[in-house]
């Protein structure tokens, strides 16, 4: 174990070449800060989410947690208006606050439920629907992000073993080297504090994974994704999300009640830049052009798809040509528009001794699928399992191969659907005619298998 005590300011004037972590740790010591079995770095919708999930486990009672997040608090006051920000949670995301009882909190207030997904490409009209009208089961819910975040704001204060601090940034973190055990982590206003276990939740920006040294593959897509809250031209059974890919990326509609939906529209920077500039009537316009308009369709791949379309109906398949229209947008909640950059993001390692990546810190990927917040109460799920075995076999937090566990579920899950959401990303892409045929084919034939549709829902669930 490293000595301390040697680095006083009367040895600092011996030892000139000292590092900054050396110094670091000096001012730690003489800042006497205190010691966490646990601090979670980054208090989102993750970050909480996680902070509370392990401070309400009992085989975790007895661990001290420490949440760290550098925003102010947000009290959620019931606005009249909806947020343009909003996830689509999953039935195991679901499970996960209703287990901790965050979910009490949502249902009080308001959320959506989608019982049908329909996809389509805007060159070929072939589409997709998961979901059939007599079904009841649930796809996935849409919740504000500042919603889900109160709720679970609201549950992580019952835990008596946790503690929150808000508007706490965060200037530098020490990982253990050599024979070390412990993490330091040191905020701006001088406070410092230590842990066994360190759990970054700090998102794509992630200063924990900064400090891992983390080999990280990232890009950016060019293409930016526009939200807003629209208003319907009449009240409908507002249960189904629709998608459509555009030449320049998909368009979404996310339900919100009978007459108010959500929209995410990726698209060029540029195209981008000019919606977010034109009058609400405007863009109301080309919002409802871009879902309802014709474009040019090659005549090869409109002849083979129509072929194809007939030889499933010869053989009793499903075809893609019964589906619902999508609604037509009336209006948008006024000044609800906003933008933000679209990427890809992973970390090939999730963990080092005392640390684990956690949410959009270890990965980021494209929201066509919706997964992204997904990944991330999957990860929190995994680990607070995980933890609870290295505790209950009499083991500690920060034990490597516990860690392991972890990052090796987690990966196992996380890569394929990374790869099949970028897959997707790339071949919907591009207006070249025989990619534009292949996938039509192919989402043609998915329709038209259930047990593949299932397969695809059931991991889209996980």
């Amino acid at each position: 174990m490293l000595n301390l005590s040697l680095f006083t300011a009367k040895n600092l004037i011996f030892f000139p070449h000292l590092s900054r972590n050396a110094q670091i740790l000096r001012s730690f010591t003489q800042n006497a800060g205190k010691h966490y079995d646990i601090i979670v770095a980054g208090g989102g919708m993750v970050g909480t989410t996680l902070a509370c999930t392990l401070g309400k486990n009992p085989k975790l009672s007895n661990k001290k947690i420490l949440l760290l997040e550098a925003s102010k608090s947000k009290p959620w006051n019931s606005p009249e208006e909806y947020s343009n920000r909003v996830v689509s949670i999953n039935p195991g995301t679901q499970n996960l606050l209703n287990q901790i009882g965050a979910w009490n909190f949502i249902e009080k207030n308001r959320f959506a439920t989608v019982k049908r997904l329909q996809v389509w490409d805007a060159l070929s009209d072939t589409s997709i629907t998961f979901g059939k009208p007599e079904h009841t089961e649930t796809v996935s819910y849409v919740v504000e992000n500042d919603l889900l975040l109160a709720a679970v704001g609201e549950e992580a204060k019952k835990c008596e073993n946790l503690q929150i601090r808000f508007e706490a940034k965060v200037k530098d973190y020490i990982l253990p080297q050599h024979n070390e055990t412990v993490c330091r982590v040191s905020l701006d206003n001088g406070e410092s504090f230590s842990c066994d276990l360190l759990l970054g939740c700090d998102g794509v920006k992630s200063s924990v994974r900064k400090s891992m040294e983390a080999d990280y593959i990232s890009w950016n897509y060019n293409q930016m994704g526009i939200v807003a809250t629209l208003k319907l031209c009449e009240k409908i059974q507002n249960e189904i999300a629709w998608q459509r890919f555009l030449p320049n990326g998909p368009v979404a509609l996310l339900p919100l009640t009978e007459q108010l939906s959500s929209l995410v529209w990726s698209t060029t920077p540029q195209e981008a830049k000019k919606l977010l500039s034109l009058p609400e009537d405007e863009f109301v316009d080309e919002l409802n052009n871009a879902i309802w308009g014709t474009f040019s369709r090659p005549s090869l791949v409109a002849g083979a798809t129509s072929a194809f379309d007939a030889l499933l109906s010869a053989f009793n398949c499903s075809s893609d040509k019964t589906r619902q229209c999508p609604p037509k947008i009336q209006a948008i909640q006024v000044r609800s528009r906003a933008a933000f950059p679209l990427g890809f993001g992973h970390s090939s390692q999730y963990i080092r001794k005392g640390v684990a990546l956690v949410g959009d810190a270890a990965h980021r990927i494209h929201p066509l699928a919706g997964q992204g917040v997904n990944l991330g109460f999957g990860d929190i799920a995994c680990l607070n399992q995980v933890l609870s075995d290295a505790v209950y076999s009499g083991s500690t937090v920060n034990d490597l191969n516990y860690l392991k566990t972890y990052e090796s579920q987690r990966q196992k899950h996380n890569v394929p659907t990374m790869l099949a959401v970028e897959g997707l990303h790339r071949l919907y892409n591009t207006d070249f005619i025989p990619v534009v045929l292949l996938r039509s084919l192919g989402l043609q034939a998915t329709h038209a298998l259930e047990s593949l549709k299932r397969a695809i829902i059931t991991q889209a669930a996980s």
